[in-house]
């Protein structure tokens, strides 16, 4: 008879908390692997308002669930997009509410220029859905922009060769907004440099400029990435000045040129599209000058010949007068008669008038009573006169201090302002001047030693002679014997010379130069 029933197997097993389970788990998958680096494609993003990322890591048969929390999601070098092939660099961890492990990412980076143009092609595809490369949306260039503002690297030879084709071309004022071109800091510049130039007030300090270039060297695609960023994009949409886009050679692309109002290939072309030649409109204008004058004196020809033609059609001008003159003839000899009837009725009708001297006098009283009562108005008109003139004029005076206080005020600013152009332009000519004179005092100097070194002084220093005589160069030994006398130059002067003897045989051949001529002194 058993008195103790037998205990059921594996009841000693030692018994384990959820969380015990859960830490142990945690400990031993980030003990085991660490930091690690996953490639995979991007799936499922979600973007919660608490600012972390959400997404998973998929290929063919699997998925990991990844997060990027808040503080370095906004570090990323490369945003998490659905679709797009990527290694994902970060910690793996579980995740006890959910009994799940998980990827903490830290870094993201393109897995390939593959991943990169699949990335390029959807950004662009979604920004052109919104209308932003839309050829209507695209403005004009100024034909002569006053202000350009060139966004580039200060550094670069981009802005070199900038420069140096637009004053070939034609001088405009420049305004450089200094940008980092590659790198995580060349969105935010860019970007900032375009709003920036948009925000500028036309009458500040500093120009609005009518056209702005955002220029480039060539590179990788990696290193143009900054100009493919979607707030470089919308900047360049948004911007309310024409904009010309030349980054990289003409075989680069990027979103920028289809956001832009013009694409130039390359940073010199985008300088050639934004000026004109000033040679070739000062040629334009003269020719057209020369077109108007040749226009201005045919039709002035014209004008002289139709005025010619239409005087042979008038007929001769005494003809035209003769019956009126005989007409006036006519009409003079019946004049004098009608005169004298005519002073004659008028004599008559004074005289029948009934004039005395009472109604004379009684006339020039009454004349002399409103001339009375006139004088004595006029002193009162005239003070009201002098009064109403005397305000006027003191109205006027105001008025004429006002306008000399303003027009000394505007005279005032207008000298300052010449006076800093002045002093800016004084500035930029002395920069300029030695700028100018230091290569070319460097080129008469090489110059100046070219032409000492090649001189004929520098080889008597290295112990050779000139032979002078009356007729010039003695350079043979034939005519120092014919010369009756001869001076040689040394370095160091000149000594006189006469031949003795005949040359040696042995002095004139070519292989023997320095043997046996008998002497010359």
């Amino acid at each position: 008879m058993e008195l103790f029933e037998d205990e059921p197997a594996g009841n000693n097993a030692h018994e384990y908390t959820v969380s015990e389970i859960s830490g142990a788990v945690k400990r031993v998958l980030e003990g085991e692997f660490g930091r690690v680096r996953v490639r995979g494609e991007i799936g499922r993003v979600s973007r919660p308002g608490s600012g972390h990322l959400y997404f998973d890591l998929k290929d063919d048969r699997s998925v990991i669930a990844a997060v990027t929390w808040k503080g370095q999601a906004a570090r990323l070098a490369t945003r998490p997009e659905e679709g797009i092939e990527v290694i994902a660099t970060g910690r793996l961890t579980t995740f006890p509410g959910q009994s799940k492990y998980q990827l903490i990412v830290d870094e993201i980076e393109p897995a390939g220029a593959g991943a990169l143009m699949m990335m390029l092609e959807k950004r662009r595809k979604a920004l052109a859905a919104e209308g932003l490369f839309d050829e209507t949306r695209k403005r004009a260039l100024p034909y002569l922009p006053r202000v350009i503002g060139v966004v580039t690297s200060p550094s670069g030879a981009v802005i070199r060769d900038i420069l140096h084709r637009l004053r070939d071309r034609f001088p405009t004022r420049v305004v450089i907004w200094p940008v980092a071109v590659q790198g995580e800091a060349c969105a935010p510049q860019v970007t900032a440099a375009i709003q920036g130039f948009n925000a500028l007030d036309p009458a500040g300090v500093i120009p609005r400029p009518d056209l702005i270039i955002v220029a480039r060297g060539g590179g990788s695609l990696e290193d143009l990435w900054g100009f493919n960023e979607e707030s470089v994009v919308r900047a360049a949409a948004a911007s309310r000045i024409p904009l010309i886009s030349a980054v990289g050679h003409e075989t680069d692309t990027t979103l920028i040129d289809f956001a832009s109002d013009r694409r130039a290939p390359t940073p010199t072309a985008a300088a050639e599209i934004a000026v004109p030649v000033r040679a070739e409109l000062a040629a334009r204008l003269n020719e057209s000058a020369a077109r108007m004058i040749r226009a201005s004196q045919s039709q002035h020809q014209r004008q002289r010949q139709r005025l010619t033609d239409l005087a042979r059609a008038l007929g001769r001008p005494q003809a035209l007068t003769a019956p009126a003159r005989q007409r006036f003839d006519l009409i003079g000899e019946r004049l004098e008669p009608a005169l004298r009837g005519f002073v004659r009725m008028r004599r008559e009708r004074l005289n029948a008038l009934p004039l005395s001297l009472s109604s004379l006098r009684g006339n020039m009283r009454n004349r002399r009573e409103r001339l009375d009562e006139q004088s004595r108005r006029l002193p009162l008109v005239l003070v009201r006169d002098v009064a109403r003139r005397r305000d006027r004029f003191e109205e006027l005076g105001a008025r004429l201090v006002r306008a000399r206080t303003r027009m000394l005020a505007d005279a005032a600013r207008n000298t300052q302002r010449d006076r800093v152009a002045v002093a800016v332009l004084a500035r930029r000519l002395d920069a300029a001047r030695a700028r100018i004179l230091a290569p070319r005092r460097d080129l008469l100097e090489r110059i100046d030693r070219l032409r000492q070194t090649l001189g004929y002084t520098e080889t008597l220093r290295r112990g050779f002679a000139v032979v002078h005589a009356s007729g010039g160069l003695v350079t043979t030994a034939q005519e120092a014997q014919q010369t009756p006398r001869f001076e040689i130059e040394f370095a160091d002067g000149r000594i006189g010379a006469r031949p003795e003897g005949p040359p040696s045989r042995s002095s004139t051949r070519k292989d023997s130069p320095s043997g046996g001529q008998k002497s010359l002194f």
